[in-house]
């Protein structure tokens, strides 16, 4: 798992953000038109072809990062091999375009809509006639029902992930034919269209057994363009065949083969033609480009080949950590027709075949705070590490090097171009050096070591909290670290925590920024002044505790650029007096031993982005209450800080059938998300994949959902969008 990638990845696609299908699926800020959010910040990048263009046959390789645990996406270890099988193989009502907006499946659905609202929503399905499972039978509401019945909550023998959306339906029956199934709902539900996809059979899901262990390893009846022919762990691959019963466009590929590749291997998979496709991190993307650059010469002869050969050693140096004598020895085996670089140039020849395609991954990185207890618990300590933050600077770090849009993140629940986007950041602003050192000192953490603390209180005994100075930039470490997660138990009461920046909490921040500015000794800082602008803060500390925050990372070496942009946000933190212990652990225990434990006051990790906000992103903001065993029932929201109108406003949103109020509900939501300061968006995700250059309609696909059926090679002759002839 790539923590510069959606982090809790898995858990999010099998607990929440099982929706209409997009890769990384699993959103809507306070203001703004509703037209805003109207474009993606990048487009996609695929090699778009005419399926005229495109020859029949030939067996298309994908590297994953995983053998799929289960088949059933609707399970606990359900992850992103499982929803890619899924997409191609199964039924969904609704996918997503490429703005990230659900659209009817004409191949399923002819069409799907509220038909009535009193006194009870009732929606009708027409699907399409030809639709029928591998087996020959027309697809029903038989199936409907019994996905509605396993999904629904109601009977604990079926291990599901989630019911979101089914707990709130009343019953499924066939309409007025075959073709038709009518759903009605015992509450009303924004996000009907998030509902039935995938859709299984219902030999999948008709019983507890069937669902629980009939579809792990094996899918007998399917209904898309692919069906699973075989799964081989031994080869560490899934086959999946075109479908002799598929009644749309046939698949113009034979095959896709799903084959399991770790991330460092991918470019010699590429350079071997082990894989056709794979999602690469920026380093390969750079070895991949130089290949591509590359193209008519040979590193081994003439002088264009001794130019890329010289490329290419200083790229091998970089990669391997070379220092100049390994360099010199491995130019020496070069010439000898040996040795790592040798190998590395010969898979650059072989890699002249791939093109990197490049967009923005449906999915945020985020800075989170864990507000459970210690330091962060204090929402103006949040507020200053916001404040303290460039995120413009952040996304160009990440984004601007691929050639991207280095735009900061506006909305925890949406993304640009999805119709509930809107940049609510203006509920916490934005970087104001002044105002974070105003907010840490009105908290009560001031410049000093704890010992220098010590003596400033026997000193000054009679002047009270309002008679201390501020040292400025003092030098040294603290003396002490604060660890979250001893008592993890505490119950955060979000009450009072996270008010809108509207009425009370408007005029506290106008408060603050106007007196950072005056730099008002004892106004609005009581325990201590705002350094000037400008410089550099000494440690903060308070009670004889220093103000260090343990900062967790992965340590694994496909998060590199999580890193990077971590060694910046400690950097940021460090001009206001907040000090990071950086604590990196391996990735295998970075999200359930820490993220999800709560063992950390700083995180990076991203979430994808839904369609359905109001369904899929209340549980990662839900304030978290007491469980009845005396913990705390977080749901998945792992920063631990929430507000009982955070959840009010998703609860509106979920029960409105107005599109547009639904809209301005979660964007209100957004905006007082951004004032609780739990989390901080931080950039959208860069998407970098590795195509051969002969294959078409694959690539970075962005928010849409791939359409299986078009992948191919292209036809001897045909000109893809690069220009490159097959």
């Amino acid at each position: 798992m790539s923590y510069d990638g959606v982090g809790p990845r898995a858990v999010m696609r099998s607990v929440a953000f099982l929706t209409a299908g997009a890769l990384a699926v699993p959103l809507l800020a306070g203001c703004g038109s509703d037209d805003e959010g109207s474009r993606p910040l990048a487009g996609q990048d695929i090699a778009p072809a005419a399926r005229a263009q495109v020859t029949d046959g030939g067996t298309l390789r994908w590297a994953v990062d995983t053998m799929p645990e289960t088949l059933n996406t609707f399970q606990a270890d359900a992850d992103a091999s499982t929803t890619r099988i899924a997409q191609a193989v199964l039924p969904a009502m609704f996918r997503l375009d490429a703005s990230g907006r659900p659209q009817r499946d004409a191949d399923y659905l002819d069409s799907a809509r509220v038909v009535e609202t009193e006194p009870r929503q009732v929606v009708v399905y027409r699907l399409n006639q030809q639709a029928v499972w591998s087996d020959g039978r027309e697809i029903g509401a038989a199936d409907f029902a019994a996905q509605w019945r396993a999904l629904s909550g109601k009977d604990s023998a079926y291990w599901t992930a989630r019911n979101a959306g089914y707990d709130r339906i009343e019953k499924v029956e066939r309409g007025a034919n075959d073709l038709e199934v009518r759903v009605t709902f015992a509450r009303p539900y924004a996000d009907w269209k998030s509902l039935f996809s995938p859709l299984y059979p219902k030999d999948v899901t008709g019983t507890a057994n069937d669902f629980n262990d009939g579809a792990r390893k094996k899918l007998k009846v399917s209904a898309g363009p692919f069906a699973v022919q075989k799964i081989d762990t031994a080869e560490k691959e899934v086959v999946l065949a075109r479908s002799p019963r598929w009644w749309g466009h046939p698949a113009k590929l034979n095959e896709i083969v799903l084959h399991q590749v770790a991330r460092d291997k991918r470019a010699a998979a590429l350079a071997d033609g082990t894989v056709d496709v794979a999602d690469i991190d920026p380093a390969d993307a750079d070895r991949i480009t130089l290949a591509d650059g590359a193209r008519g010469s040979s590193p081994f002869q003439g002088p264009a080949g001794g130019r890329t050969a010289a490329k290419a050693l200083r790229s091998w140096a970089l990669v391997h950590g070379s220092d100049e004598k390994a360099a010199g020895r491995e130019r020496r085996a070069l010439a000898a027709g040996r040795g790592t670089l040798t190998t590395y140039l010969r898979q650059q020849d072989a890699l002249r075949g791939v093109k990197v395609r490049k967009s923005l991954e449906p999915a945020f990185t985020q800075l989170a705070l864990n507000g459970a207890g210690g330091p962060l618990a204090d929402e103006r300590v949040r507020h200053a590490v916001a404040h303290a933050l460039d995120r413009k600077e952040l996304a160009e770090i990440v984004l601007k090097p691929l050639g991207l849009p280095a735009t900061p993140v506006g909305s925890h629940l949406a993304l640009s171009g999805q119709a509930a986007y809107a940049d609510s950041s203006d509920a916490l602003g934005g970087q104001d050096t002044a105002q974070a050192k105003a907010l840490l000192a009105d908290a009560g953490w001031v410049a000093g070591t704890g010992k220098e603390q010590d003596k400033q209180k026997k000193g000054e005994k009679a002047a009270g909290a309002q008679g201390h100075e501020d040292a400025g930039g003092g030098d040294g470490d603290g003396d002490g670290t604060y660890i979250v997660g001893v008592n993890d138990d505490i119950e955060h009461n979000g009450d009072g925590k996270g008010r809108p920046r509207d009425e009370e909490s408007a005029e506290n921040g106008a408060r603050t920024r106007q007196l950072a500015q005056d730099g008002a000794p004892g106004a609005y800082a009581p325990r201590g002044t705002a350094a000037p602008a400008g410089t550099v803060a000494g440690p903060l500390a308070k009670d004889g505790k220093p103000l260090t925050l343990r900062f967790v990372l992965p340590s694994g070496p496909g998060s590199e650029t999580l890193r990077k942009v971590a060694d910046r946000i400690t950097a940021m933190l460090e001009k206001v007096g907040i000090a990071t212990d950086v604590t990196k652990v391996p990735d295998e225990s970075y999200f359930r031993d820490h993220i999800a434990a709560g063992q950390y006051d700083l995180a990076l990790y991203s979430w994808p982005a839904s369609a359905y906000p109001a369904t899929d992103a209340r549980p990662v903001y839900a304030k978290p209450v007491p469980a009845a065993d005396g913990s705390l029932n977080v749901q998945q929201n792992y920063t631990r800080v929430g507000t009982d109108q955070v959840d009010q406003l998703f609860d509106q949103a979920l029960a409105t059938l107005d599109e547009g109020r639904e809209r301005d509900l979660v964007r209100k939501a957004d905006a007082r998300i951004w004032a609780s300061a739990g989390s901080i968006p931080l950039y959208q995700r860069p998407q970098l994949v590795a195509v051969r250059d002969t294959l078409a309609n694959v690539g970075a696909f962005g928010f849409q959902t791939p359409v299986y059926e078009d992948m191919g090679y292209l036809r001897k002759g045909a000109k893809g969008p690069s220009g490159a002839s097959s």
